[in-house]
């Protein structure tokens, strides 16, 4: 199955573990000095109230199966952005932040 990144945008991610829904697909992270995919921004709900949101990671590696409606991933989504180990970024990093 061939797919783009926008075809991801707004899937649902779903924890295949817990079953829980983790929230909507809504950008990418993609590592410029490979041209990988690193991980896929989610809109997830917060704890404070049905109003908040925040951004959540889920990693490219722990993702399990694209499907055409939904995205099941093996593990809870970080808070922060992942950092690869050999983005090559330099003293650059953050610099566009």
């Amino acid at each position: 199955m061939h797919c783009c990144i926008s075809d991801l945008r707004n899937k649902d991610v779903i924890n295949k573990k817990t079953g829980a829904r983790i929230g909507n697909v809504i950008d990418s992270q993609i590592d410029t000095c490979t041209g990988n995919v690193v991980a896929l921004v989610v809109c997830c709900r917060t704890k404070m109230g049905f109003f908040s949101r925040d951004e959540c990671y889920v990693r490219w590696d722990d993702i399990d199966v694209i499907g055409d409606d939904i995205i099941l991933v093996n593990c809870a989504p970080l808070c922060a952005p992942p950092r690869h180990k050999n983005s090559g970024m330099g003293s650059m990093e953050g610099f566009f932040r």
